[in-house]
């Protein structure tokens, strides 16, 4: 009996991983953020425009933005911004200020008005990845 206790312990020890590093994660920042660092070092940016209702933006985050490659490879070579499409967040770009006038607040959760900055990128569906070039500029419609 005591062996059995003994090997049922080394078991149980030995099924949890123990990492000496935190699970790694993409370093999102906002658009204003992103463009300020680019004039110190010139990045691509990449967006990832989302809503909080949407399965498939959730299915991304999870299986996608937290595999340590694509993590490592994002990370080193593009500054990352996460942007609600439906958000409540007012965005500056090219000296120019977006809000989302229609927010509901009742609506966090579930669908809401489509935010000004997601129409000037012509998103209309979710996930969406947008690109901007070293200035900043959008380098291609949404995909």
């Amino acid at each position: 009996m005591k062996n059995l206790l003994y090997i049922f312990a080394i078991v149980l020890l030995t099924s949890f991983k123990v990492s000496d590093n935190a699970e790694k994660e993409i370093n999102w920042i906002t658009l204003e953020e992103a463009i300020e660092l680019q004039k110190e070092e010139p990045r691509k940016i990449i967006m990832d425009v989302y809503t909080n209702w949407c399965g498939p933006c959730k299915m991304l985050d999870k299986h996608t933005f937290h595999n340590e490659d694509v993590v490592d490879y994002v990370n080193k070579h593009y500054y990352a911004v996460k942007f609600n499409a439906e958000g409540n967040a007012s965005v500056t770009y090219k000296d120019k200020t977006f809000s989302n006038p229609n927010y509901n607040p009742a609506n966090a959760n579930r669908r809401n008005s489509a935010h000004e900055f997601s129409r000037y990128l012509q998103v209309r569906a979710h996930p969406s990845m947008v690109f901007f070039d070293e200035s900043a500029n959008v380098i291609a419609p949404p995909i």
